[in-house]
C-alpha cells in the first residue's frame, strides 16, 4: 500500500496547521476524532488479558508483509500458512488479498522486504493429491479463519479440513479435524517449497515405521546456506508413508533428494482429530527430538494454546497502555506484538553456546527504534543479544549487517550492527566494554562494501564505487562512526574517539549549500549532474530506497552540526517545513518503499523515522508534536492495510509504540529520548527489577496535542528529552497538554 497523504495544498494551509488551527487539525487527525475522551482506568494484574487487544491481521494487506500464524514471543517457530501466489507482497508467505494455501510452514519472516524461509511445510489432505504446488493448493475464506497471539486456524475449502496450530518456542503443534466423508486422511510433508528467494538444495525424509517422520532441509536464497532439521510425531497410527522425489514415487522408508515429499496416511477414528508435533533444530535431527521431548512431551493442544497466550500476555503486560480510544489501544498492542516476532531463537534447549542465541536481525531497520525500545522493556534479553552479536563477530570477523539463520546476507548499506551494540554498551549492558569496542572498531575498518573508499576520501565517490547508493552508504557509515566514538570515549580510548568523531563528519562532504540537499560527489569533488531531489530508482542511484529529500536528514548523530550547515535554526526549520510540503515526480522506477508520504516525508521507510523529532533540536518542539501526532493518527490503522510500509521485523511498530508513549530515541545510540506528543492518557512500563516507569498525559486530546509543561517525579523538567537512565530508574513522568 502506497499511502500518499496530501493534507495541504499550499504553504498557507500548511502554516495554518503548524500555528494550530483546530479545524484543520481535526481534518488531519481523522482517526483521533473519538480519541481520548477520558482515561480508561483499570488495574494491571496477571488476570488482565492484553492479547484481546491484538489484531494480527494489521499489516497483512498493503505492503505490511507481516507474519500471520501461531508463535510465542521471540520463538524459533512461526507456524502458519503459505499461499500459492508469490511476489513482493508475499514476503511472509501470506497476503490478505489471497484466498489460497499450499501448506503450513514452520518458519516465516515478518515484515521484511525480501522473502525467505517457509521451511518444513505440512498440508492435511483428504484423498490423494499430486505433490506439486498446484496439486496441494486449497482455497479458503477469511470468514472461516481465526488468528490471535499463539493460535491460528482455518477451514480448507474442498476438503473441509479444519487446520489449527499453536507452538512452543521450538515446536509447532498442529491439529487437523477431518470430515468423516474423506476417502483417505493424511498429511503431505513438503520439503521443496519455501518463500520468496528460497530454493531447495537438498532434503531428507525418513519414517521410523511407527509414528515419527524426521528429516532436514537445506536451501539457498536470501540466506545463502540454510539448514533446518525436524522431527514430526503423529498422535494416531501411521498406516503408510509414500515418498516422492518431486512427482516421482520412491520406494523404501527414506529419501534424500532436492524435492522430497512424504504422503503420510493416517488411521483417524470417526469424528476424530489428528495432532502433529513438529520440533525444529538448527543442528541435527537428534537435537530436534530432544527439543520435542523437553518442550512438548504431551498431547494437550488446548493447554498449549493457553500457555502460548499466557506467554504473549506476560510480554504485552510490560506496558499497561491506557486510552479512551479502543481503536488506538488495538493498534498499540498489535504494534507491541509485532515487535516480538523477531529477533527469534536460533539454538537448541541445551544452549550449546552457553547463552540464548538469536537470529533475524534486520538491523538497518531496527537500530532506529525497535532495539531502543527493547532496551527499555526487555532488559533481561540484552546480555543474550549482545553475546549473539559478539559470537557473530567472532565467526565472520564483523558485526552482523542483516543476519538470518546463521547467514550474513549483507543486505542494506552501512554498519547497522554498530549502533545496536553501541547502544547496549552505552546503556551499561556489556560486561566487557573493551571486547565490544574491539568488535565495533574492527567492523568499522574493513575493506569491503565501500569502506576503503570512505576512509580514503572521507566519503564514497560515486565514480569509484560501482554499487551505487553512495550518499546512503556515506551517511550510514558516518552515524555508525559516531557510535564508535561514543563507546571509545566511554572506554577512555581517546585516539579512537578522536578519529571516529572526525569520520562521523563525513556528511559535510555531501551537503550542497546551493540546493540544501545531500548529493553524490565524484573523487574530484564534483557533484553528480543532472540532479533532481525527487527522483528515485530504488537502489540504482545515489540513495537507498529514497531520494534526496529524504536522505538530506540522515544525520541523527549530529543534528546541531546539520543545523549549522543550513545556516542556523531558522533556515533549518524552513527546509524541514518544506519536506512535509514538497510534491514532485519520483520517476517511473521509484522505489515502492517510498510510501506513507506527507509531502516528501516517507514514513513507510526507515531512514526518515527520526525526522519529525529534529524540530525539537532547533528549538521548535511544538512542530515535532504536530508532526508526530499527525503521523500517529494517519499512518496506522486497525485494518489489514493498516501499515503504510513494511513492518521490517518490528521497526514500523516500534516507532508507533515509543511515539505514542511520548518520546523517541532520535540519536542512533546512547539513550536520549526526545519528547514528541504522547497519544495515551497513562502508561505504566515495567522496566525490570520490579520497577515501573509511569507516564501520565493530563488533559490529552485531539486538540490538546502540545506539551505545555513536564514534571519528572513531581519536579519541573525543562529538557526536550529524557535520559534512558531516568526511565530505567523508575518513577513518574507527567505531561500537561494544551492546544496550540
Amino acid at each position: 500500500m502506497n499511502i500518499h497523504v496530501k493534507l495541504f495544498k499550499n504553504e498557507e494551509r500548511q502554516n495554518s496547521y503548524l500555528r494550530g488551527n483546530i479545524h484543520t487539525m481535526r481534518k488531519a487527525l481523522l482517526l483521533a476524532a473519538t480519541a481520548m475522551a477520558g482515561a480508561v482506568v483499570f488495574t494491571c494484574s496477571c488476570s488482565t488479558s492484553f492479547t484481546q487487544y491484538v489484531n494480527p491481521m494489521i499489516g497483512s494487506g498493503g505492503h505490511g508483509h507481516v507474519f500471520v500464524g501461531a508463535s510465542v514471543p521471540f520463538g524459533m517457530v512461526q507456524a502458519g500458512p503459505v499461499q500459492y501466489n508469490t511476489g513482493w507482497d508475499w514476503c511472509s508467505g501470506y497476503h490478505h488479498s489471497d484466498s489460497t494455501i499450499i501448506g503450513f510452514a514452520q518458519l516465516h519472516l515478518s515484515g521484511t522486504g525480501i522473502g525467505d524461509l517457509g521451511d518444513i511445510s505440512l498440508m492435511p489432505v483428504a484423498g490423494e493429491v499430486e505433490t506439486t504446488r498446484k496439486g496441494l493448493v486449497s482455497k479458503f475464506s477469511h470468514d472461516r479463519e481465526t488468528v490471535r497471539p499463539g493460535y491460528y486456524s482455518v477451514v480448507l475449502d474442498g476438503s473441509g479440513i479444519l487446520a489449527e496450530m499453536t507452538s512452543t518456542p521450538r515446536v509447532a503443534f498442529h491439529r487437523y479435524t477431518y470430515p468423516d466423508s474423506a476417502p483417505r486422511k493424511g498429511v503431505v510433508i513438503d520439503l521443496e517449497h519455501g518463500i520468496g528467494w528460497d530454493s531447495p538444495v537438498e532434503g531428507h525424509l525418513e519414517w521410523d515405521g511407527d509414528r515419527v517422520v524426521k528429516g532436514y532441509r537445506i536451501s539457498t536464497g536470501w540466506a545463502r546456506h540454510q539448514e533446518i532439521f525436524f522431527q514430526a510425531e503423529f498422535s494416531v497410527p501411521v498406516l503408510d508413508v509414500e515418498l516422492f522425489d518431486g512427482v516421482e514415487p520412491s520406494g523404501g522408508n527414506s529419501l534424500t533428494s532436492r524435492k522430497p515429499y512424504a504422503r503420510v496416511w493416517l488411521d483417524v477414528p470417526p469424528k476424530g482429530q489428528v495432532l502433529v508435533k513438529v520440533a525444529l533444530s538448527p543442528v541435527s535431527m537428534e537435537k530436534a527430538a530432544k527439543n520435542l521431548e523437553h518442550e512438548l512431551p504431551g498431547w494437550h493442544f488446548n493447554t498449549v494454546v493457553k500457555t502460548a497466550d499466557k506467554a504473549w500476555n506476560r510480554e504485552l503486560s510490560k506496558i499497561d497502555y491506557r486510552t479512551g480510544n479502543p481503536e488506538g489501544k488495538m493498534i498499540f498492542y498489535t504494534a507491541l506484538y509485532h515487535t516480538m516476532v523477531a529477533p527469534s531463537l536460533f539454538c537448541d534447549t541445551d544452549l550449546p553456546d552457553g547463552f540464548t542465541k538469536y537470529t533475524t536481525f534486520s538491523l538497518w531497520d531496527t537500530y532506529r527504534a525497535a532495539h531502543p525500545l527493547a532496551t527499555i522493556i526487555h532488559p533481561e534479553k540484552m546480555e543474550d543479544y549482545l553475546q549473539t552479536m559478539l559470537d557473530i563477530y567472532q565467526k565472520q570477523g564483523k558485526l552482523p549487517v542483516w543476519h538470518l539463520v546463521d547467514n550474513e546476507t549483507d543486505c542494506m548499506v552501512g554498519n547497522p550492527g554498530i549502533p545496536v551494540l553501541a547502544d547496549m554498551v552505552l546503556k551499561g549492558y556489556a560486561k566487557d566494554p573493551l571486547q565490544a569496542l574491539e568488535a565495533i572498531k574492527q567492523s568499522a575498518t574493513r575493506n569491503e562494501r565501500g569502506m576503503d573508499l570512505y576512509r580514503e576520501y572521507g566519503y564514497i565517490p560515486y565514480d569509484m564505487d560501482p554499487g551505487h547508493e553512495t550518499v546512503a552508504k556515506t551517511l550510514e557509515y558516518a552515524l555508525a562512526d559516531w557510535c564508535v566514538a561514543q563507546v571509545a570515549g566511554m572506554a577512555a580510548d581517546t585516539v579512537a574517539e578522536k578519529e571516529f568523531t572526525r569520520r562521523s563528519k563525513a556528511y559535510e562532504f555531501l551537503f550542497d549549500q546551493s540546493t540544501g540537499f545531500m548529493r553524490a560527489r565524484s573523487a574530484a569533488g564534483h557533484l553528480r549532474e543532472p540532479f533532481s531531489p525527487f527522483r528515485s530508482s530504488h537502489r540504482e542511484d545515489d540513495y537507498t530506497e529514497g531520494n534526496a529529500w529524504q536522505y538530506t536528514w540522515l544525520v541523527p548523530h549530529d543534528i546541531p552540526g546539520l543545523i549549522a550547515l543550513f545556516g542556523g535554526p531558522e533556515a533549518f526549520v524552513n527546509k524541514l517545513d518544506s519536506l512535509f510540503l514538497a510534491e514532485g515526480d519520483l520517476g517511473e522506477e521509484a522505489s515502492p518503499d517510498i510510501s506513507g508520504l506527507i509531502g516528501q516525508y516517507a514514513h513507510g521507510n526507515e531512514p526518515g523515522h527520526h525526522i519529525a523529532y529534529m524540530y525539537a533540536y532547533a528549538g521548535q518542539p511544538e512542530k515535532t508534536a504536530a508532526r508526530v501526532r499527525q503521523i500517529l493518527t494517519t499512518m496506522y490503522h486497525n485494518a489489514p492495510d493498516g501499515l503504510c510500509g513494511n513492518e521490517d521485523a518490528g521497526q514500523m511498530s516500534a516507532w508507533y509504540i515509543l511515539s505514542a508513549l511520548g518520546f523517541y530515541q532520535a540519536e542512533p545510540a546512547g539513550g536520549r529520548y526526545v519528547f514528541g506528543s504522547p497519544l495515551m492518557d497513562k502508561a505504566v512500563i515495567q522496566v525490570g527489577d520490579g520497577k515501573t516507569f509511569t507516564i501520565v498525559a493530563h488533559d490529552n486530546g485531539p486538540e490538546n496535542y502540545l506539551i505545555k509543561s513536564i514534571r519528572l517525579n513531581g519536579r519541573p523538567y525543562d529538557k526536550f528529552y529524557i535520559d534512558y537512565k531516568d526511565i530505567m530508574a523508575g518513577g513518574l513522568l507527567e505531561f500537561e497538554m494544551k492546544t496550540p
